[in-house]
């Protein structure tokens, strides 16, 4: 709110600055009246008449200054404005989590918080501040031209309006070209990151020539439809033009033979024909930036539209007290995601405190859904998590759990910049020793100080420039710089080969010890390590006990691990 006030006092004193800035041209059109007349008709010398002139020097001056900070502080506000906007929408985005966001295009999001908030721009800055031009300067200038003229205001009367209706008129087919516009600019942004994520893959299926064609003809098609909402700003520009022109010169001839036939004084008639061309003058900008607007209108729909995405409950009791470890329960939890299908169904487990669980099951079994609520990142329809057998997680502020976890998933972000900067994401204050510490109990250190700059060594997007196993070994890091309480892991070594998962499994025990550790597993290997296994099926736990308890017992992990078993045989023949 007080961000929102600040702006709007910003745009109130552009607007009020433009406005004193417009209302000068009324002085100086006086002043400059009187000086022709006096010159002309009363026969005045250049000295007699040079206070006038020093005015009208003044007041032009006193314009320009006055129209340089009305433009200043309107840019200025329009700054704020979008700084503003991109923080709500980032905001938004991130109360959301992660799983509502995962459903969103990515260029669109990009397209709006960058295109979109810059689009809003020139209508903050421009159109705002002359929508109030248009209401205060043509006013001011009917009120001094009636008692001069009345003919004249009569006439300015009549045909100022005719301008604004003409604007609304084009402006529904400017409106609809517009949005036609952002949209095509949505998909080319969308399609164009697509095609830059999935370069490899059309590489190798010899399709990259043919996404150039695709993006070509999106391309001409936008530029088609940009070209659309220019000729649509000429055509109001003329318009307008035309019925200005037209208006202007209709009192310069009533005048001219009014002033043949003695009927007027040269002075009011004189000042009259300055102070038309200023009474057309904001209508004329008005037009001039009405395609700001269509353009904005165009934008702000799809930025409120991301604002009015709904947010999840917010959660404001604080992260409980651990000091002797951390055991979870899960009651009956109940989950359906937009689709209406049920991925849990009455499922109840527990994973105690200082040990490994394990949670196996087949596709669809509802394996990493469980994992997003452990997570907080979704809060089941019913049922309920609890803490140490006292605290509901679904009271527990997200920030503060968060804070005693750490998630390694099956695909690790890492981010662009060094491999320091990635393994300070959990502990930013993290010194060069925690560093190596953390990257040796990893397994990392090795090949971290092999490469050119050691830590310093700066990696592309996604770990480009490292293997897969090298990744899940920085994520295990990073895990290891954060120490928490709580570690879960989704499908950690489901991509690597069997060295790298053994390095890596063999880091996971390392960074166990102590802790309440839940891994979600495709990859028996991981399960067999683990002091317990809860196995699911179809939203539900089939059975739970000890790895070596439920292979004996002939139930469904017996047969996931048989197949899994026999798999391996197989391809190890096969090699």
């Amino acid at each position: 709110m007080a961000e929102g006030r600040r702006t709007r006092g910003a745009l109130y004193a552009s607007i009020g600055v433009g406005v004193a800035a417009a209302l000068l041209v009324i002085a100086q059109a006086v002043l400059l009246a009187r000086v022709i007349n006096d010159a002309a008709f009363r026969h005045e010398t250049l000295g007699m008449v040079a206070p006038l002139l020093w005015g009208v020097a003044g007041l032009f001056l006193l314009r320009a200054g006055l129209s340089y900070a009305g433009e200043v502080i309107a840019f200025r506000a329009a700054g704020e404005i979008k700084t503003y906007l991109r923080q709500e929408l980032l905001g938004h985005v991130l109360r959301r989590g992660p799983v509502p966001a995962a459903g969103e295009n990515s260029a669109d999001l990009a397209g709006v918080m960058i295109e979109g908030v810059e689009a809003l721009e020139p209508y903050f800055a421009r159109y705002v501040p002359q929508m109030a031009l248009v209401v205060a300067v043509p006013l001011a200038i009917l009120a001094l031209v009636f008692p001069l003229d009345w003919i004249s205001g009569l006439i300015l009367l009549i045909t100022g309006p005719l301008i604004p209706v003409f604007m609304v008129f084009i402006g529904y087919r400017a409106e609809a070209t517009n949005q036609r516009q952002w949209q095509k600019l949505l998909l080319m942004s969308s399609h164009f990151l697509d095609m830059l994520q999935g370069i490899t893959t059309l590489k190798l299926f010899g399709r990259a020539r043919d996404e150039i064609e695709i993006v070509t003809r999106i391309s001409d098609d936008y530029r088609k439809t940009t070209m659309a909402g220019v000729r649509v700003a000429f055509l109001t520009s003329a318009a307008l033009e035309f019925f200005a022109s037209l208006a202007i010169a209709l009192v310069a001839v009533i005048f001219g033979v009014r002033l043949l036939h003695a009927r007027i004084d040269f002075y009011p008639a004189f000042l009259v024909l300055l102070l038309a061309p200023e009474y057309f003058l904001p209508l004329r900008g008005l037009a001039t930036h009405y395609h700001a607007r269509m353009t904005a209108i165009a934008a702000a729909r799809r930025i409120f539209e991301v604002l009015d995405a709904p947010l999840p409950a917010p959660a404001v009791g604080a992260a409980p007290a651990m000091p002797g470890g951390l055991t979870i329960s899960c009651e009956n939890l109940q989950f359906s995601y937009a689709d209406g299908e049920t991925v849990l169904d009455g499922l109840s487990c527990v994973f105690p405190a200082g040990r490994i669980t394990a949670v196996v099951g087949p596709s669809g079994a509802g394996k990493t859904t469980l994992a997003r609520v452990l997570l907080g990142f979704v809060q089941p329809q019913a049922g309920r998590v609890r803490i140490n057998g006292a605290v509901e997680l679904a009271g527990v502020a997200a920030e503060g759990w968060w804070e005693n976890l750490a998630w390694v998933p099956q695909n690790p972000r890492l981010f662009h910049g060094t491999i320091a900067a990635n393994l300070r994401l959990g502990r930013p204050d993290a010194d060069a020793a925690a560093l190596r510490d953390a990257a040796r109990k990893a397994r990392a250190l090795d090949f971290i100080e092999a490469m050119p700059k050691g830590f310093e060594t700066v990696i592309g997007d996604l770990g480009q420039g490292l293997s897969g196993g090298q990744i899940q070994r920085i994520a295990l890091a990073r895990a290891f710089l954060k120490d928490p309480k709580l570690l879960i892991l989704d499908e950690a070594t489901a991509n690597l080969d069997m060295e790298s998962e053994g390095l890596v499994l063999d880091a996971i025990m390392d960074l166990a010890a102590g802790r309440t550790v839940i891994m979600i597993a495709h990859r028996l290997a991981m399960a067999e390590r683990a002091d317990n296994v809860v196995v699911l099926r179809a939203g539900r736990v089939a059975e739970c006990g000890a790895p070596a308890q439920l292979r004996a017992s002939g139930g469904l992990y017996a047969a996931l691990w048989r197949a899994g078993h026999e798999e391996a045989e197989e391809i190890a023949c096969a090699i």
